[in-house]
């Protein structure tokens, strides 16, 4: 970059995170009714998109993998154990988490969100990136809106959406169609980003018929509050 950071416009300085609490958050509610503000936070984005180039990736330890998917999932049904093909988040990228920001910002353009209710966003990933999924919740509709940005079912087969609290069991959310962007109607207790996971399976047509996944699990996500 040849500008100097002190002349950033606010939208850089908004995409890179400067703004102070208060500022962010005045300009977060100027950009819900501002289209063109919208817009301007994309070209930012895309614009420093490409310094994430200079961060290299970093995986998580084995051990966490297997104590966490060991609690998740419980004992596999497959002979290879599923925390074997299964990658963790590495967290969501800048590039996504903005997106996924403006688009969370764009759904509560219409009516008020109810009292108390967060917007959040998860990146829902698998290892080797071929399967890619933004998600965002509208508090406004009480829906978690998926973008699928990479990757599908494998033939003959269905994705399915599962919700993960704690060390409850995992929920479906439901089987996710073919179209590229799905709205999910999200129960009450999904509501919360805290703590919440998210993961996808492939299943066979009409989704599990077990309650609990029987086919790999693909991709998974962790939810983050905006």
């Amino acid at each position: 970059m040849t500008m100097d950071p002190r002349d950033l416009p606010p939208a850089a300085e908004y995409v890179l995170r400067l703004l102070d609490p208060e500022d962010e958050a005045a300009f977060e509610t100027a950009m819900r009714s501002d289209r063109a503000l919208e817009a301007e936070v994309a070209a930012w984005l895309r614009h420093f998109e490409a310094l994430n180039v200079e961060f290299p990736e970093e995986s998580v330890r084995r051990s966490v993998k297997t104590r966490l998917m060991e609690r998740l999932f419980d004992t596999p049904r497959v002979t290879e154990p599923i925390w074997r093909r299964v990658w963790l988040w590495q967290g969501i990228s800048l590039a996504a988490l903005t997106l996924a920001a403006v688009l969370g910002v764009q759904s509560l353009t219409g009516p008020a969100a109810p009292p108390g209710s967060a917007v959040y966003v998860s990146e829902i990933v698998s290892e080797t990136q071929n399967l890619r999924l933004l998600a965002a919740y509208d508090p406004t509709r009480g829906e978690l809106k998926l973008t699928r940005t990479a990757g599908g079912a494998p033939s003959g087969r269905v994705l399915e959406l599962w919700a993960i609290r704690g060390d409850a069991a995992p929920a479906s959310l439901g089987v996710l169609s073919d179209a590229e962007t799905t709205a999910v109607p999200l129960p009450e207790a999904f509501r919360d980003p805290a703590g919440l996971i998210l993961a996808i399976s492939e299943e066979p047509p009409g989704g599990s018929t077990t309650g609990a996944p029987t086919g790999k699990v693909l991709a998974l996500g962790e939810a983050v509050a905006l």
